[in-house]
C-alpha cells in the first residue's frame, strides 16, 4: 500500500476549514469540496447565482487539479451539494456538461443540503485518477 500524499496548492483557494486541498493514494486523488470564493480575493463577495458560483467552483477545482498535474479529464466522480436544490438543479445540469469533453462526463451525485460554508449555493468535491 502506498503512502498517502497530502497536497496544499499555494495558488489554491484559502481553506474554509482545516483540510488538505487534496489527498492521494495509489493513483487516486480526492479533492476537497471547493467553494465559489476567489483565490486572489478570498474575502470578496461570492458571485451571484448558481451559474456564476458553479463556474467559480469549477475554476477552483481546476486550480487544485492543475497544482498536482491533473485536469478535469482525469475526474472519475463528482459530488455536488446544492442549498437550493429544486431551484438550481436544472440550471446546474444545463451547465455541467460544458466543463467536460463530449461523452466524457464523470460519475456524479447531487445532493440538496440545508447550508454550506461561506453562504455558498454550491460546493463540489471530486475523485480523480492519475493516467
Amino acid at each position: 500500500m502506498s503512502e498517502i500524499l497530502h497536497h496544499m496548492i499555494a495558488s489554491g483557494p484559502r481553506p474554509v476549514a482545516p483540510f488538505s486541498h487534496a489527498t492521494e493514494v495509489n493513483g487516486f486523488v480526492f479533492v476537497t469540496g471547493q467553494m465559489p470564493t476567489d483565490p486572489t480575493a478570498p474575502d470578496a463577495p461570492l458571485p451571484e447565482g448558481i451559474e456564476a458560483q458553479t463556474r467559480r467552483v469549477v475554476e477552483n477545482l481546476k486550480v487544485v487539479l492543475g497544482g498536482i498535474g491533473l485536469t478535469l479529464a482525469d475526474v472519475t466522480m463528482a459530488r455536488i451539494y446544492l442549498t437550493e436544490f429544486e431551484r438550481d438543479y436544472a440550471a446546474l445540469n444545463a451547465l455541467w456538461p460544458s466543463f467536460f469533453a463530449p461523452g466524457k462526463l464523470p460519475a456524479r451525485t447531487t445532493v440538496g443540503v440545508t447550508a454550506l460554508a461561506v453562504g455558498a449555493l454550491v460546493e463540489i468535491d471530486l475523485v480523480a485518477r492519475r493516467p
